[in-house]
């Protein structure tokens, strides 16, 4: 089961990153000068893809943290 987990948040990151980088080619595409607005909508696409990321690594460290312990102590 820990293993589906980790998939799947590894495939969320990847998809969240290939949708920040479609949504700033697209806004360099919609925008070739220098706009506030496209540096922002880039700026929380960039954000939305660091807040899974974030999400990914507390998870991964639920899941992986009690396994390392175990294998130092021993038990």
């Amino acid at each position: 089961m820990e293993w589906i987990v980790c998939i799947c948040l590894f495939v969320l990151v990847i998809g969240g990153e290939l949708f920040n980088t479609a949504i700033e080619i697209a806004v360099d595409l919609a925008m070739p000068k220098i706009n506030d607005n496209a540096k922002k909508s880039k700026d929380i696409a960039a954000g939305g893809v660091l807040v899974l990321v974030i999400g990914s690594a507390i998870i991964g460290l639920i899941i992986f943290i009690p396994k390392i312990i175990n294998l130092f102590i021993g038990r």
